[in-house]
């Protein structure tokens, strides 16, 4: 089952802090980041030189219109002291140069939003590629070992977190710097004196950022995880809701979840709390900068030292350099959430892959079906061997079971016949070659598995039907259906082969799934079977449904039985009885009922009350 996700507070705004995950290897993961990045080294040129360009366009602004201001005060002194009037032409000139500006930098961040929108784009297409890739080249040990939903966090949410932060952040890094300095240059150009009490706003501003964040962090961190946790006490008592009732649980439960609720208010109060305190503080040490600028400016504009224009464009510079402040410090967090994200895919692309391909594989369009093991030894663990030395012959065409009380190792060696895992030492071998020679696709053609836990996705019946054999023809299909005694069914469901299943296949019942199954293999003509407890989850009338199916799908084919209902192989040309990891015993039914061991006691546990 994929494993829930937890809803993680996020930043609103430059005002507000967001909580974040921290990379182990910060540096490292950037590095191979950049790599990625190379491949784009032209864009991101182009996406550098049009956002610097938007940033100084932007900036020259405030100066361009402190010109038009003055221009507009100068002329109504001279039309108050009777000299003169406002030059309404220049001061239309210089507006609609303005007005240019701003529109030639609107447009530069247009393209550069686009053409790194595009870069992100691409980079998320590519990982996401390249996991699903590597998810087929990864050894069956890396699923066993790890829930479905940490594999498919990968392809979803980190790889979004890294497209978005990456999208935001390196062009919010890049125009917050450049409006850093491109503001303080412009402030200088204005005025020594009035930029050297402005910028006393940066460390100011700077150190209470760096309070707000330090004290802000525990509180999201903890934030983070309750929602966690309370997240799956409601989904753990939903679930459970009927056991609950039962046992007349509620009150206990309530109180859980009333402890769990109050930590996570508290958390998220406070930490809600402290990140909104940023843009007052922003305000304030702005404002503080703009009280100063304003009665420095002043004195300075009485002494004739400075126009009223000036001051009016270094007011505005000086809110200018308070945002980019803010938005550096979420910058500082969007690079720290990328960096996260991008890890844990490299980490995943990183993980060992096992081999693919032979050095010189065995071509063999389609098996026979003669199986040997051949002094077989494995174990999951090199220092915990489970299967010793087990050797067998099995002839193409022929039926083997294997039976044996839960945990025996059945289902290890169907795993090690489909190479899902390679045996320590010995061979298995199929129509002589060791499975090893051959390619794994090549060897997985000629296998076919009707499991316990049938696996139908969402699509028509039909789809799902061919999915071993694309190119099988209608008539193919209603043929392997009938054999499967699933045609009559599907043609009392409405739309017939054109019905379509939901993604649990809900809409049908667990045994016509399990007849739906055995046509498909038998639609797909492997040479060899395994079918492992593929009636145990169903009543006895579909069980002799489905156990007819199932001689016909065996019918010429070498096939792996594992039952735990031993009536259903009797008839088996070869018996493996398993124990601890050990094939204890081999033999036909009747003998081995006759040797009067482990086969015999488990068969007649079974069916004493029967016989009696």
């Amino acid at each position: 089952m994929p494993e829930k996700k937890q809803n993680r507070p996020r930043g609103g705004g430059p005002g507000q802090i967001a909580p974040v995950e921290k990379a182990k290897d910060f540096k490292g993961t950037i590095k191979k980041l950049v790599s990625y990045l190379g491949a784009y080294k032209i864009p991101l040129f182009f996406v550098i030189i049009f956002a610097i360009a938007s940033t100084i366009f932007n900036i020259w602004g405030p100066k361009i219109l402190s010109k038009a201001i003055t221009e507009l005060f100068n002329g109504l002194i001279k039309k108050y002291q009777g000299t003169g009037g406002i030059d309404f032409d220049k001061i239309g000139g210089i507006l609609l140069f303005m007005l240019g500006l701003y529109l030639v930098a609107s447009l530069f961040g247009v393209i550069q939003g686009w053409i790194m929108s595009t870069i992100s784009q691409k980079i998320t297409y590519r990982m996401r590629k390249e996991i699903s890739e590597k998810i087929n080249r990864m050894p069956m040990n890396y699923f066993e070992s790890r829930t479905t939903g940490e594999v498919l966090s990968r392809i979803t949410n980190d790889v979004d977190t890294l497209g978005q932060s990456l999208n935001q952040s390196i062009t919010q890094l890049i125009t917050s710097v450049f409006t850093i300095i491109g503001v303080i240059v412009m402030m200088l150009s204005i005025s020594v004196k009035m930029t050297g009490i402005a910028v006393l706003i940066v460390p100011i501003s700077f150190i209470l950022i760096m309070i707000v964040v330090k004290n802000s962090q525990k509180y999201f961190k903890t934030q983070q995880e309750y929602l966690g946790v309370i997240n799956g006490k409601v989904e753990e008592t939903i679930g459970g809701y009927n056991i609950v009732r039962l046992f007349n649980e509620e009150e206990n439960s309530l109180k859980d979840f009333k402890e769990q609720n109050d930590i996570l208010f508290k958390s998220a109060w406070k930490s809600q709390f402290l990140s909104g305190l940023m843009q007052p503080i922003m305000n304030f040490v702005g404002n503080l900068g703009y009280v100063a600028v304003a009665i420095v400016g002043g004195i300075m504009a009485y002494n004739g030292s400075i126009t009223v224009g000036d001051i009016q464009a270094f007011i505005q510079y000086v809110r200018n350099l308070t945002q980019p402040i803010a938005q550096l410090a979420q910058v500082s967090n969007m690079l720290q959430s990328m960096a996260a994200a991008a890890e844990r895919v490299f980490e995943f692309l990183g993980e060992d892959e096992e081999d693919q391909l032979a050095e010189n594989p065995v071509m063999i369009d389609k098996a026979k079906g003669m199986v040997d093991f051949e002094h077989v030894h494995f174990g999951y663990t090199p220092d915990k061997i489970i299967i010793n030395d087990f050797s067998s012959h099995v002839e193409p065409g022929q039926m083997v079971a294997i039976v044996g009380p839960t945990g025996a190792g059945k289902t290890t060696m169907v795993k090690l016949l489909m190479r899902f895992y390679d045996v320590n030492t010995g061979a298995i071998k199929i129509d002589g070659y060791d499975i090893k020679d051959f390619n794994r696709a090549d060897l997985r053609k000629n296998i076919g598995m009707v499991l316990q836990d049938t696996w139908l996705f969402k699509g028509t019946i039909m789809d799902n039907l061919r999915y071993g054999r694309l190119d099988a023809s209608d008539e193919e299909v209603y043929e392997a259906a009938k054999a499967a005694h699933v045609h009559h069914f599907i043609q009392t469901l409405p739309g017939g082969y054109n019905m379509e299943l939901n993604e649990e296949s809900s809409n049908i019942s667990q045994g016509q799934k399990q007849l739906l199954t055995i046509a498909r293999a038998i639609l797909a003509e492997k040479p060899i079977l395994i079918l492992d407890e593929a009636t145990s989850s169903v009543d006895t009338r579909t069980e002799s449904l489905i156990q007819e199916a199932m001689n016909n799908l065996m019918a010429g084919r070498t096939s792996f039985v594992i039952a735990h209902r031993l009536s259903t192989i009797k008839d088996a040309d070869k018996i493996l009885y398993m124990q601890d990891g050990d094939i204890k015993e081999q033999g036909t039914h009747e003998e081995l009922l006759a040797e009067g061991g482990y086969y015999a006691s488990l068969y007649n546990s079974q069916f004493e009350e029967v016989e009696e």
